[in-house]
């Protein structure tokens, strides 16, 4: 019996791995993507307030040659923009130091040498370099050294133009919103054929918008072509400088101040009432070059001026209207200061300011701004506030508060006038600060237009045999059934005769 197991045991065990092995072989076997590695971008966003510093990452197989890029962190960087730096040696690269230690802790360390790095400089460098082209290429050689010293890939430090800021904030908001692309139930990025919606950025030097248009553009310069995803996108775009939020406002007391003629008090109409405040003629209002056409001939830069609040809606609105120009228009239609625009369609994403400005509206009226007279209904109740109410129901301090009005009345005549936004085209504008949980802004739309130019890696795959080994294998493991089965069927029959001797 014990010789009978001793032959029996390999015949099986022969017939069973030919059996298991032609299965192995035979069943239909998918290629198995093994997980890609992310690969990081960092991008600075060198802003007139302010720089911000995004760190951004994608897998490495990307959709149609462009990243599928989400926001990893980001940093805000203690002080002013890099622009505010001019004339400081070393000031602009210092300032950066601390957010770029935090991005070599985020990032993987055997990922630092494969991260791209880029600077982008918005409307504050734009106008240091229309003032002192010298002093804004040092600051950006300076800040490029900085950017060099770490274990990155550094690729630009740059001043962004006026247009390509617009673009890149219409990337960002209608990739954020999915209208690029959407991960489908099946567990791939689809393509959801989704209307683009257009975008408003209202910074601190400068505005932009930037939508899609079936209109022809009578000026060439507006016309920014993208290709993101496979298709290529053609775009409306355009950039205010000195219509930011802090430009304005410098341009406004500027335009009351030399109004008035230069003396000790003036009465500004959209400071809140109760509200008075002492500024220099110098730093605080003609240093700037948006105010250069406002600046008297003869001034002391050193004088002192009483500002006092009056808090008058209509002459506030009349004063902030005489910052734009709405004649001179050379071509069918303008928007203002001579500029080309088509008519505004479809939906729009307003973001940065304008964000900030809605917020407070809601905050302090509760009214719904669903038309033009709701909008300018809830900017005449906050201009009849004194400053004691704003900073009571804001719970905010009096330097957030002072310009409520002022900006307001600005988003006002920018929307419905400049933009031509109607009772039809204004309830069509979503005021966002952040979606998809990233930060609404150009650095993002910069982010997925630069990750193009990244190389794609080659998605790892475990491979099946090729066609001439598996034939081989496959033969084998048939050639092995029959042995087995014979092997077995000779032991049966000397089992059946021995037991017969028997």
């Amino acid at each position: 019996m014990a010789l009978h197991c001793c032959h029996t045991i390999p015949a099986l065990g022969l017939l069973v791995l030919a059996i298991v092995g032609i299965l192995l072989v035979v069943l239909p076997a998918r290629e198995m993507q093994t997980p890609p590695e992310n690969t990081y971008g960092i991008v600075l966003d060198a802003g007139s307030s302010r720089t911000t510093m995004y760190i951004y990452k994608w897998p490495n197989d990307k959709q149609n040659g462009t990243g599928i890029v989400t926001q990893h962190s980001e940093c805000i960087v203690a002080g002013r923009g890099i622009s505010s730096y001019a004339g400081l040696p070393g000031g602009a690269a210092k300032s950066l130091e601390f957010c770029l230690e935090r991005a070599v802790k985020d990032i993987p360390k055997p990922r630092h040498h494969e991260t791209s790095l880029w600077m982008g400089a918005t409307a504050g460098m734009r106008l240091l370099k229309k003032v002192n082209a010298t002093e804004s290429q040092w600051v950006l050689q300076e800040v490029e050294s900085k950017l060099r010293s770490y274990p990155f890939k550094f690729k630009e430090a740059t001043i962004l133009s006026g247009q390509q800021e617009a673009a890149y904030g219409w990337v960002t908001v209608n990739y954020l919103l999915e209208n690029f692309v959407k991960y489908g139930f099946v567990g791939r990025w689809l393509n959801p054929g989704r209307e683009r919606i257009g975008a408003l950025d209202l910074g601190g030097a400068s505005t932009q918008i930037a939508f899609e248009t079936s209109e022809t553009v009578e000026n060439e310069t507006n016309v920014m072509e993208l290709k993101l995803y496979g298709q290529t996108y053609r775009l409306y775009t355009q950039s205010f400088l000195c219509y930011g939020q802090d430009q304005f406002l410098k341009r406004l007391l500027a335009h009351l101040i030399t109004t008035a003629g230069v003396t000790p008090q003036v009465a500004h109409p959209c400071y809140p009432q109760q509200f008075n405040t002492s500024i220099q003629l110098g730093k605080d209002v003609f240093d700037s070059p948006c105010t250069q056409s406002y600046r008297p001939a003869h001034f002391d830069p050193q004088m002192n001026v009483s500002v006092v609040g009056t808090g008058d809606y209509q002459s506030c609105l009349d004063n902030i209207t005489k910052l734009f120009s709405f004649d001179n228009c050379t071509y069918s239609k303008c928007s203002f200061d001579g500029i080309f625009q088509p008519n505004v369609s479809g939906s729009f994403m307003a973001f940065s300011a304008f964000f900030l400005n809605r917020n407070y509206i809601d905050l302090l009226t509760k009214i719904p701004v669903t038309s033009p007279s709701r909008l300018k209904e809830a900017i005449r109740l906050m201009c009849n506030m004194t400053i004691t109410e704003l900073t009571q129901k804001t719970k905010q301090e009096v330097k957030y508060v002072k310009n409520i009005c002022a900006v307001s009345n600005f988003v006002q005549v920018l929307l419905l006038q400049g933009y031509s936004f109607d009772e039809h085209s204004l309830p069509s504008i979503s005021f966002q600060k952040t979606a998809g949980g990233a930060s609404v802004g150009w650095a993002l739309g910069y982010m997925l237009t630069q990750s193009s130019l990244v190389p794609a890696e080659r998605l790892g795959l475990m491979k099946a045999l090729p066609p001439g080994p598996w034939a081989g294998v496959l033969f084998l493991f048939i050639a092995l059934l029959p042995v087995a089965m014979v092997y077995l069927l000779m032991i049966y029959r000397n089992t059946r005769t021995q037991e017969g001797m028997v």
